[in-house]
């Protein structure tokens, strides 16, 4: 596994990300602590990998200005304000060993600050989201990430109940209103350098 790791992390700098490994989870709000200064603004996605790691207790520990979407009555707003934070954490559903990031959303608020916005975005993945190219991502987001992802949001979908996607066609899925995989993303090379980070364990995280 150690080899598959140095392997993706020379390609995901290849890509102009910047990498962090560690071994353990416990080590990573460590990390994320010589990322982010105190007082600015953070956001994040829904992960599990950022509680299962300490991440996302530090980022609600008081020193950060800390968008919590669970406290907004609008929650669309608390979206818009994430577009300007200092730095937006997240999870990738999967990552491949050619160092590209694979993301998918229902809502697309995540993949679009992902994409663009914050100055800084940080991903907390675990060593059991490499998968060896793009297709492998597409098949472990509808295989593993989305249907846990829909039994832990309580989702109505059809992979809720089955375990996995009805369709093994990238685009093509349910037609239910709690979908959440509507808008894929591949992240790869990145062309403001050290924008994005990426703190890859060795552990496994999240979905």
């Amino acid at each position: 596994m150690k080899e598959i790791i140095a392997k993706t992390k020379a390609n995901l700098e290849k890509n102009n990300i910047s990498v962090f490994t560690v071994e353990k989870a416990s080590q990573i709000p460590e990390i994320v602590k010589g990322l982010i200064k105190k007082g600015e603004v953070i956001s994040c996605g829904g992960s599990v990998s950022l509680a299962e790691s300490g991440v996302m207790e530090l980022l609600k520990n008081g020193d950060y200005k800390f968008i919590d979407r669970t406290k907004y009555q609008d929650v669309r707003q608390a979206y818009l304000e994430s577009f300007d934070a200092d730095t937006y954490f997240s999870s990738a559903n999967a990552l491949t060993e050619d160092g590209e990031i694979i993301n998918v959303d229902g809502r697309c608020n995540r993949v679009a600050a992902l994409l663009y916005g914050p100055k800084q975005v940080i991903y907390v993945v675990g060593a059991n989201k490499i998968v060896p190219d793009i297709m492998s991502g597409f098949k472990r987001i509808k295989e593993i990430a989305a249907p846990k992802n829909t039994v832990r949001l309580n989702c109505d979908t059809p992979c809720a109940k089955t375990g996995r996607c009805i369709s093994e066609d990238l685009a093509k899925g349910c037609q239910s209103s709690q979908r959440i995989c509507s808008g894929y993303v591949i992240s790869s090379y990145q062309r403001e350098k050290d924008r994005v980070k990426v703190i890859l364990c060795d552990e496994a995280l999240g979905y």
